[in-house]
């Protein structure tokens, strides 16, 4: 799939077959990630790939945006040991944020569906995220991202609005 056809065909997929991912595919999705730009290079990421079924049902009720059934999460982290010197230490948000669209994108041409539900920067969801990640103080939870093989299937829409558009 080309890259622009890949960016009008994501959507968010909120229903998901039974079938797992492949090891390939969290490969893809994984090399994905780590290949979106991060401020000087810093990669202020940490990502935690989920399978277990008990842990994925414990995830479900860590926010109320995030009760969906997928056979994969990852939680995109930020890794603040990674992340840059104050005042520029909160840009692992725009790095991680950049992690996500690509692991979204790449879900998207390898024929899955994946859904974006956010984390952070509610300070419940991302204790409930945390505690049941087990995570290190230092890794702070941005968002949960369900992949799957869809189960449904939106219809590609370009959302552009001329409107927001301003040239100078």
């Amino acid at each position: 799939m080309e890259l622009l056809e890949a960016l009008q065909k994501r959507r968010s997929v909120r229903r998901f077959t039974e079938e797992a991912v492949s090891k390939k595919d969290i490969d893809i999705l994984m090399h994905a990630a780590m290949s979106g730009p991060s401020a000087c290079n810093a990669r202020p990421w940490d990502f935690y790939v989920v399978e277990s079924k008990t842990v994925l049902q414990n995830l479900h009720k860590a926010t109320k945006y995030s009760d969906i059934s997928a056979p994969l999460a990852i939680v995109v982290c930020g890794n603040l040991s990674h992340a840059l010197p104050a005042p520029l230490t909160d840009f692992w948000v725009q790095d991680c944020s950049a992690a996500t669209e690509n692991i979204l994108l790449a879900a998207t041409g390898i024929g899955l569906g994946a859904v974006w539900c956010g984390i952070y920067p509610n300070r419940d969801a991302m204790e409930n995220v945390k505690k049941t990640l087990g995570l290190p103080e230092e890794n702070i939870p941005l968002n949960i991202i369900h992949v799957g093989h869809p189960d449904q299937f939106p219809e590609p829409r370009d959302q552009y609005d001329e409107k927001h558009v301003h040239l100078i």
